[in-house]
């Protein structure tokens, strides 16, 4: 069994893989102080709630955009299963992940790992959508070469930051109000936030194909992705699975 696992700032997922099947799933939160000890104490739990020992455990694959963890998660997953874990980075993807930016090492591993199952999952061209604390937008042109991307306020920081600096407006649930018509402050909140970004995707996935010059996929992914993927016209596929996929396969390139 392969143990991947994907550091994001808001939320980390932990996924255990029986060959190319996802056995089971988990999101915990991001504590960015947390101890390598403390890491290793978490994660342990989640394996045994499922009857899976460290033992059962052939490797690990991290992807992190949370320096401050990176090492420790390392440390941690090293200490676990005695072996270091692959880290992602567009190094360890290569064969996987062809790409024309400028500095590949300033990419996320989450970008990369969302790019790698993106073509291999749809083909290419194609484009990712990750619903998180902040919305990337990933791009795989039809050579298959990851070109670049779109980085922005994801949904819940944009909402938070309007909370904090309209002091009258009440933390809301961010959920589809219905109508684009609020008859209510709440639903007026939830039109302006939930649609607004609806269609700020759906205007960056047009802008990108007006870019590459034809159409392609787009695949929703990330914590929101399934709130978000229906009200998003140019979504074509849900996968709240797809960074970790992209991890398995890293995973794999590098140790065969």
């Amino acid at each position: 069994m392969l143990l991947a696992i994907d550091v994001g700032n808001t939320q980390t997922v932990h996924g255990v893989y029986e060959g190319e099947k996802l056995l089971h799933m988990w999101r915990t939160s991001t504590n960015k102080r947390e101890t390598a000890d403390e890491l290793r104490l978490k994660v342990q739990p989640l394996l045994a709630s499922e009857g899976i020992a460290p033992a059962d455990l052939e490797g690990a694959v991290l992807a992190s955009v949370v320096p401050a963890l990176t090492l420790s998660w390392r440390s941690a997953l090293g200490a676990l299963m005695g072996r270091e874990p692959v880290v992602c980075c567009a190094d360890a993807a290569a064969g996987l992940f062809e790409t024309t930016y400028g500095n590949p090492s300033e990419i996320g591993a989450d970008r990369i790992a969302d790019a790698v199952a993106a073509r291999a999952l749809y083909g290419a061209p194609v484009v990712v959508v990750d619903f998180g604390t902040a919305t990337n937008l990933e791009v795989v042109d039809a050579d298959g070469r990851f070109v670049g991307g779109i980085i922005a306020p994801g949904l819940e920081t944009s909402a938070s930051a309007l909370f904090s600096h309209a002091t009258k407006l009440p933390a809301i649930e961010l959920t589809d109000p219905g109508s684009a018509i609020g008859r209510n402050t709440v639903h007026a909140m939830q039109a302006g936030i939930v649609y607004g970004e609806a269609d700020r995707v759906d205007g960056f996935v047009r802008r990108i194909f007006d870019e590459l010059g034809y159409e392609a996929n787009v695949v929703a992914t990330g914590g929101l992705a399934t709130t978000m993927a229906p009200l998003c016209k140019t979504v074509t596929h849900v996968n709240s699975e797809l960074t970790l996929d992209g991890l398995r396969l890293v995973y794999e390139a590098a140790v065969s």
